[in-house]
C-alpha cells in the first residue's frame, strides 16, 4: 500500500555523496572495490588470524623502505642517475585547519551531550545514550577491534549495493519496522517514562 504522503526518493549513489567513494561502495569501480576488499582481508588475516604484531610489522616495513631509499640514493649518486622521486614530506596548513575544525566540532558535540544529561537532566536523552553505549560495549566485547573494522569494510561493500538493488522492497519493510518501534516507544513513554519523578533543578541555574 502506497504512503499517503510519499517523499521523493533519492538514489543510493546520491545519498553516498555521488563521488568516487560512492562508485567504490556500489561496485561501479569494481577494480577499486576488489583492491579495498583484498587489502582489508590481508590486514585482518595478518594481524588477527596469523597473530602478527602491528608495531613489529610497521617497523619492518619502514626499515625496508628506508633501506631501499638509502641504497637508491647511493646508487644514483654513483651512476649519475636521478634521485628517488619523493613528494614534499610535510603537512599543509590547510590540512591542519580542517583536522582542527573537525576535532573542535566533535568535542563541542560531546560536551553538548554531557550538558543535556548532567545539567538539563534530560531523562529520555540519558536513556538513549546509555543504551547506545551499552550496545557499543557489548559488541566490542564480542570481537577484536580489527575484526570490527573488517566487518565494517565488508558491510560497507555489501549493504549499499544490496540496498540499491532492492531499495523499494527494503524501504517498505523498514517503514513497517519504524512504525512498530515508534508505537512501542510511545507505549513505554506513556506507561513508564512520564511517570518517573523528575528532580527539579535544585536552584542551579541553566547556562545557555
Amino acid at each position: 500500500m502506497a504512503d499517503s504522503n510519499p517523499t521523493p526518493r533519492i538514489s543510493v549513489h546520491q545519498a553516498l555523496g555521488g563521488g568516487t567513494v560512492a562508485d567504490v561502495l556500489l561496485w561501479r569501480e569494481w577494480c577499486s572495490g576488489v583492491v579495498m576488499l583484498t587489502l582489508s582481508t590481508m590486514v585482518w588475516y595478518l594481524f588477527v588470524r596469523a597473530g602478527y604484531n602491528f608495531l613489529s610489522f610497521m617497523a619492518n616495513v619502514l626499515s625496508l623502505l628506508v633501506a631501499i631509499l638509502f641504497f637508491w640514493a647511493k646508487s644514483a649518486s654513483l651512476l649519475n642517475r636521478s634521485l628517488p622521486p619523493l613528494p614534499n614530506l610535510e603537512i599543509s596548513e590547510n590540512t591542519v585547519v580542517i583536522i582542527t575544525d573537525e576535532l573542535h566540532q566533535w568535542i563541542n558535540h560531546t560536551l553538548s551531550i554531557a550538558h543535556n544529561i548532567a545539567i538539563a537532566r534530560d531523562l529520555k536523552f540519558f536513556l538513549k545514550v546509555a543504551v547506545s553505549l551499552w550496545l557499543v560495549s557489548y559488541i566490542g566485547s564480542l570481537f577484536e577491534f580489527l575484526t570490527l573494522v573488517y566487518i565494517g569494510v565488508i558491510l560497507s561493500l555489501s549493504v549499499p549495493v544490496v540496498y540499491d538493488t532492492y531499495q523499494h522492497f527494503i524501504d517498505e519493510k523498514l517503514y513497517v519496522t519504524r512504525r512498530f518501534i515508534q508505537t512501542q516507544y510511545r507505549k513505554i513513554d506513556e506507561m513508564v517514562l512520564r511517570k518517573l519523578p523528575l528532580p527539579s533543578n535544585g536552584g542551579y541555574p541553566l547556562h545557555s
